[in-house]
């Protein structure tokens, strides 16, 4: 079987009408507004921005679930670029790894080109991602997270 994907990689990519630091502080400051598809709500837990930091959210859906997000941060460039995985949890101990994540923020004049990227350790992981709705998925998220950059950029501006 060839490999036509080596890095496993879904991503969903739009130019954001916001500059990097709008989008830093809607990551930093409220990510709960933004993280998961509307009628989903997440919950910060733990987000210590720093290589092996924990990460961890709680998602809470429309119908009672609950479904927590636990990882570390393996890169942290404030205003860039943000790289978490579920493959560690704290104090680096070993889970059951799905993907390796990516937020991306890089300037474009007033603007931000975003990219969220998941790379994924095997072929099922990244079927299975597809089939879960990623490109719809991400894309609501991308479109939260634009509205909540903007929001920001607005009032910083006044």
């Amino acid at each position: 079987m060839s490999d036509t994907n080596p890095v496993r990689e879904l991503m969903v990519e739009r130019l954001i009408d916001a500059p990097p630091s709008a989008l830093w502080r809607a990551y930093t400051e409220h990510l709960s507004e933004w993280f998961c598809p509307k009628p989903w709500r997440a919950e910060v837990v733990e987000m210590d921005l720093r290589p092996g930091g924990r990460a961890a959210i709680t998602m809470y859906g429309p119908n009672g679930e609950v479904v927590p997000n636990e990882g570390v941060y393996l890169e942290v460039i404030p205003e860039r670029r943000i790289v978490f995985t579920d493959a560690f949890t704290a104090g680096w101990n070993p889970a059951g790894p799905f993907m390796v994540g990516f937020f991306e923020f890089e300037p474009e004049g007033e603007k931000t080109r975003y990219r969220g990227r998941a790379r994924h350790w095997n072929d099922e992981a990244l079927e299975q991602h597809r089939t879960m709705g990623f490109e719809q998925g991400w894309s609501a998220v991308a479109e939260q997270l634009e509205a909540v950059a903007k929001r920001l950029a607005e009032t910083a501006d006044a």
